[in-house]
């Protein structure tokens, strides 16, 4: 297939690249920036532009790799003769934001993507949706072949999907960071807590979750959660964090 890719960041590149692979030709670059443009089309063979109303119309795929913002505006400014599928990648936009197109879809991955960071998209489960059976059939179709575990994902089910994202990687790394300076302002070092960080993660793949809680809001201990509260009462914001999971783990508890 041809590919034009709108989008130059962590997303794009790792798709430019997956699909080079994969044997795909990757047709076309677009970023509002020029060089950035120019460096992901030098790692996949394409041409690079910054101008979106002279993309050619030829591409199989018009993949808009962007953040949730651009989505729809780039989609407005798209050529109206092209008759490829025009896809983007996020969790929370819905599909209909490309619904004046014939073919158009999603393809969704659960993961935290980094350019500069390897990633085994092998082992990234990708949502997959499409206007139509024949669309969705063609983008599952391609995405699995770097990313087989790639699977048909309704919007809500996406939604859901990049919800669960955020509570387990956006909200868990904030809390790390909490960690992090709480320990260096008592000049301790953070890799103290990585194995208890390692061993969370683990149990929480292996098992329900909420089947391996600890801690003293599982045990009841009020005594240590004042403790704590009060330990941290220049940090009110951590106060609330903490006042707020603690009332989670009793509420999983009691159901």
């Amino acid at each position: 297939m041809k590919i034009t890719i709108l989008g130059s960041g962590n997303v794009a590149t790792h798709l430019g690249k997956a699909l080079l692979e994969a044997g795909h030709r990757i047709v076309e670059i677009y970023s509002r920036n020029l060089a950035n443009a120019q460096a992901l089309a030098s790692q996949v063979g394409a041409t690079a532009t910054d101008l979106v109303t002279r993309l050619r119309d030829d591409a199989d795929i018009y993949l808009l790799a962007v953040s949730d913002q651009a989505i729809e505006t780039l989609a407005s400014q798209l050529p109206v003769s092209i008759r490829g599928m025009v896809v983007h990648c996020s969790g929370a936009t819905t599909m209909d934001v490309l619904a004046s197109f014939q073919r158009y879809g999603v393809i969704y991955p659960p993961q935290s993507l980094r350019k500069e960071h390897d990633t085994q998209m092998a082992s990234i489960a990708f949502g997959i949706e499409g206007n139509t059976t024949e669309t969705e059939d063609a983008l599952l179709e391609l995405v699995q072949e770097f990313a087989p575990k790639s699977f048909r994902c309704n919007s809500q089910q996406r939604l859901a999907l990049h919800i669960g994202a955020v509570f387990a990687n956006n909200f868990t790394n904030s809390l790390f960071q909490i960690s992090f300076e709480l320990l260096q302002a008592h000049r301790l070092p953070f890799h103290l807590l990585h194995p208890i960080m390692q061993e969370t993660v683990e149990k929480a793949i292996q098992h329900e979750p909420r089947s391996v809680q600890t801690g003293p809001a599982q045990r009841d201990d009020q005594t240590t959660i004042d403790k704590h509260l009060n330990f941290i009462s220049e940090k009110p914001n951590w106060v609330k964090i903490y006042q707020r999971l603690t009332e989670e783990i009793a509420i999983k508890k009691k159901n």
